[in-house]
């Protein structure tokens, strides 16, 4: 993370999600705001979109995230599961949201739930720039969103939570993708204990890299995660199903719900047989998580 503007993360997902308004059909996330927040036109999403050997303007890591249609779809599918998990949550009374590494996300400037408070967390570098963007691109913040900076080298996260005003003693959805794989196991598991001692009901919504089960996705993954460390964002957590589940359990979730990214992405594209058999490699490691009590 730089301490200036937002984490190469963060765009790649904002910029992906952008171009999946207009290259995507059926489209799996409908967020108008998108490219209004980047400041990108619909011509410069295509150019984006175009392979690199065609000559576009950024062959590197900003071009992969969004020409590749199987990880463009599941940074939507990711987004689109986590705010319908918010929706349920909505129905049954729950008024608070915690998006940790909110990154450009537009959840709550599209938020459809009157009453619903949500506190976005990120690194100040990040909303410095995501409030300056706000400004440019003429997106009102919403009364009911609170900007909660957390340097998490320097920071903890509960005294800043509640500072903002979040609640412990209220129920509350947490959602916290694209985020665990940066973190080390013991931050991951120390966030997840956070998350565990809020009162009932509490939903954490997140993604993860699975570890790898063969010498072949194992150096695939290797070389995606150097990948990420060339642009200073390392990977430093990895997980199996069966272990991440057992940690949970732990914690007292008493209801786990684990998807690859392939199923995901499938569950929303109407009986589409484009991810039937082997996944795309980009998607093998990738797997999403829903844990309530």
């Amino acid at each position: 993370m730089e301490n200036e503007g937002p984490s190469r993360t963060a765009l790649v997902t904002a910029y992906a999600r952008a171009y999946h308004q207009i290259a995507d059909r059926p489209r799996i996330l409908t967020d108008r705001l998108a490219a209004r927040l980047l400041g990108v036109t619909v011509d410069e999403l295509a150019e984006f979109g175009r392979p690199a050997e065609d000559g576009g303007a950024d062959p590197g890591i900003l071009r992969l995230g969004v020409s590749d249609r199987p990880r463009r779809l599941f940074f939507a599918a990711r987004a689109r599961f986590a705010e319908d998990r918010v929706a349920e949550a909505v129905a049954v009374g729950v008024r608070q949201v915690v998006i940790l590494g909110a990154g450009l996300d537009t959840f709550a400037y599209r938020n459809p739930h009157p009453g619903l408070r949500v506190f976005e967390v990120d690194h100040p570098a990040t909303q410095a720039w995501k409030h300056q963007r706000l400004a440019a691109s003429g997106i009102d913040q919403p009364e009911r969103l609170t900007f909660v900076p957390v340097d998490f080298e320097t920071d903890t996260l509960a005294p800043r939570l509640e500072a903002a005003g979040f609640s412990r003693t209220d129920p509350a959805v947490f959602v916290w993708l694209g985020v665990v794989f940066y973190l080390t196991p013991d931050a991951a598991r120390t966030t997840l204990e956070y998350i565990a001692g809020q009162s009932e009901p509490v939903e954490v919504i997140f993604d993860y890299l699975r570890s790898p089960d063969t010498a072949e996705d194992r150096a695939q993954l290797q070389a995606r995660a150097h990948r990420a460390a060339a642009v200073g964002e390392p990977w430093f957590s990895y997980f199996t199903p069966e272990d991440i589940a057992a940690q949970l359990h732990t914690l007292g979730f008493t209801d786990v719900e684990d998807h690859s990214a392939a199923d995901l992405i499938a569950g929303y594209l109407n009986g589409s047989t484009e991810f039937d058999g082997e996944p795309p490699q980009a998607l093998r490691p990738v797997r999403i998580l829903r844990a309530s009590r």
